[in-house]
C-alpha cells in the first residue's frame, strides 16, 4: 500500500530555493511512497472565527478544509523552509494554525515530521528550523534525531538544471530521507498493534 508524504514548501515564490531543494528530495522517497509539494499559497490568513461554532455568519474556507484533510490523509509531512527575519515565513506559520483547528480534530496530531531548513548564510535557517519545532512540539509529531538539515548558502546548492551539484549534500540529504521513512513505518506499525 503506497504511503503518502505531503510535503510544505515555507515560501510562495515559484523560483524558491525551498521549492528547488523539496523537488529534489521527493525523488529520494523509495518505492511504495508517493511524496507531493501541498500548496499553501491560496491559504486564507487564520482566523478563528471560521471554526467558532457561535460565529455563524463566517463559514469555514474550503481552502482550509481542503489542506486539512489532504494533511490528514497523509502517512508523514515533510517541511523545507527558508528562514525570514530569524523565523519561520508568516506563509508556513499560517499554514501550521489552520492544521492546528479545530482542536478536536488537529491535523497534525501524532504526524511524522521531517524538517529541511536553507538560508542564503552559513546558518542554514537554524533559526526557522528551531521556532519551526517549537510550534510543532504541540502537536507530538515525531521527527529524526540528529544529525538534523540546515542547508547553508543555498544559492550555491544547484546546478545549471536546479539539481543539487554536491554529492556529499545528496548523500546526507538521502539518509534523512531514509531516516523519515523509518520513522512513518514505525508510526504505521504503531498504528496497527
Amino acid at each position: 500500500m503506497t504511503k503518502n508524504i505531503s510535503v510544505i514548501v515555507g515560501s510562495l515564490r515559484r523560483g524558491s530555493y525551498a521549492r528547488k531543494i523539496a523537488r529534489q528530495v521527493i525523488t529520494y522517497f523509495p518505492n511504495g511512497y508517493e511524496a507531493q509539494i501541498v500548496e499553501i499559497r491560496d491559504l486564507p490568513l487564520y482566523d478563528f472565527d471560521y471554526d467558532d461554532p457561535e460565529v455563524t455568519d463566517k463559514p469555514t474556507p474550503k481552502e482550509y478544509t481542503r489542506f486539512r484533510e489532504t494533511i490528514k490523509a497523509a502517512d508523514g509531512v515533510l517541511f523545507v523552509t527558508a528562514e525570514n527575519n530569524r523565523t519561520i515565513p508568516a506563509c508556513l506559520k499560517n499554514a501550521i494554525d489552520i492544521g492546528s483547528k479545530p482542536n478536536i480534530d488537529v491535523a497534525w496530531k501524532n504526524l511524522p515530521a521531517g524538517i529541511i531548513s536553507h538560508s542564503v548564510g552559513r546558518m542554514g535557517g537554524y533559526s526557522s528550523q528551531k521556532n519551526l519545532r517549537l510550534a510543532l512540539s504541540y502537536f507530538d509529531m515525531p521527527s529524526p534525531g540528529q544529525p538534523e538539515v540546515f542547508l547553508g548558502q543555498s544559492p550555491t546548492l544547484f546546478d545549471d538544471q536546479d539539481r543539487i551539484s554536491s554529492e556529499r549534500t545528496v548523500e546526507f540529504l538521502r539518509d534523512y530521507i531514509v531516516r523519515l521513512v523509518e520513522l512513518v513505518e514505525t508510526s504505521a506499525k504503531r498504528t496497527r498493534e
